[in-house]
């Protein structure tokens, strides 16, 4: 499988735990949240910029994207010139940053003990689940969080980024998406226990002092509410010091999240709606729940319902899903809008006819 497909479906996943308290509400940020005007609708997408492409390739690339109605373009590594390009239509340029999934072999090769275990004891630095990319951080882990802060600051202190966007900000998928799993040869009709995470010391310890037991002590762990709550918590409290280092450069903070609310805390311990974000994009990619075009609207109204207002939500489509079927995307796109979504988030090849279906709903 593609590595960026299995990225997509998993983790734009599928974003320093410093120590401080445990974070403000996503209303904290509805102030800074952008407002869109009433009726009006914008659309992403999410790009890895080419670094052989010049500016006279961009330029008629990057009008036609603003004129169907793109606003805002989530780029997966720093390019200047992509980055200033699409600024200079209109287009605001956001990086868009792997946050808890970091096997840098740097990283690796010095703070192994950064990473996360799990129920089995087995560390990601040497025991990646799924594919060897997997190389998951613990988030109770100042360093860590620290660390996460560090990379925030250094990508918002360049003038031409207008945001950051936060993507793997969750846990290791302890129960893939349902089509993947004969890709993989596993069933995952419940939790496994080389796929729950974390289980390090620090969190074990931290957990134990709060609710008195071990969790791995507990007799069915994954079915602990308080458990899965500290791991919810654990999540959201990096989101929360990240939010920090965006509100300090008055630079706006998104995130793809799974697709929702209950999904993303059921098999990634993701609690989206309180985090202190400016906009969300969850991945409703139909195709690997085995559903039909119907579920992005419903899947977008529990979303935007969780939120209460908090701020706005884009609905992530991946376009591999339809198939080349542009009356379905359509479809997605006016279901997404018409329960409450600012519009949708593209991933995949964004090519005149995609344009020109997004053009359609704007």
């Amino acid at each position: 499988m593609d590595k960026r497909l299995f990225i997509k479906s998993l983790g734009i996943g599928g974003l320093a735990f410093a120590a401080p308290a445990l974070p403000a509400s996503a209303a904290a940020v509805k102030e800074t949240s952008p407002n869109l005007e009433k009726n009006t609708v914008q659309h992403r997408v999410w790009i890895n910029p080419d670094h052989k492409e010049t500016a006279a390739i961009l330029q008629p690339r990057y009008a036609a994207y603003r004129k169907a109605g793109i606003t805002d373009i989530m780029f997966e590594a720093d390019s200047e010139i992509h980055f200033k390009t699409a600024k200079a239509n209109g287009i605001k340029a956001h990086r868009w940053m792997w946050t808890m999934n970091r096997g840098e072999k740097e990283l690796l090769a010095a703070h192994p003990e950064w990473y996360a275990k799990n129920r089995k004891g087995e560390s990601c630095a040497d025991h990646p689940p799924y594919v060897d990319y997997y190389r998951w951080l613990c988030p109770s882990k100042p360093e860590v969080v620290n660390y996460l802060k560090d990379q925030v600051e250094k990508i918002l202190s360049l003038d031409y980024v207008d945001g950051i966007h936060l993507d793997y900000v969750r846990f290791c998928d302890v129960i893939l998406p349902v089509n993947l799993w004969s890709h993989y040869g596993i069933d995952q009709s419940k939790e496994l226990p080389e796929y729950d995470f974390c289980y390090c010391d620090q969190c074990r310890n931290a957990y134990k002092e709060k609710n008195g037991i071990d969790p791995l002590q507990i007799e069915h762990p994954d079915q602990s509410p308080s458990w899965r709550k500290f791991r919810y918590d654990r999540i959201t409290n990096v989101v929360s010091n990240l939010s920090q280092v965006a509100k300090k450069h008055k630079k706006p903070i998104s995130a793809a999240v799974f697709p929702t609310p209950e999904i993303a805390k059921r098999i990634v311990r993701q609690d989206w709606t309180n985090w202190p974000l400016n906009a969300v994009c969850p991945m409703i990619y139909h195709g690997f729940y085995r559903e039909n075009v119907s579920w992005i609207g419903d899947a977008v109204a529990e979303g935007v319902r969780g939120l209460h207002g908090a701020f706005p939500l884009y609905a992530g489509l991946y376009l591999p899903d339809f198939h080349g079927n542009y009356t379905d995307l359509a479809e997605a796109v006016k279901l997404a809008v018409q329960n409450g979504a600012a519009g949708v988030s593209i991933f995949g090849e964004v090519t005149p006819e995609v344009l020109r279906v997004l053009g359609e709903s704007v």
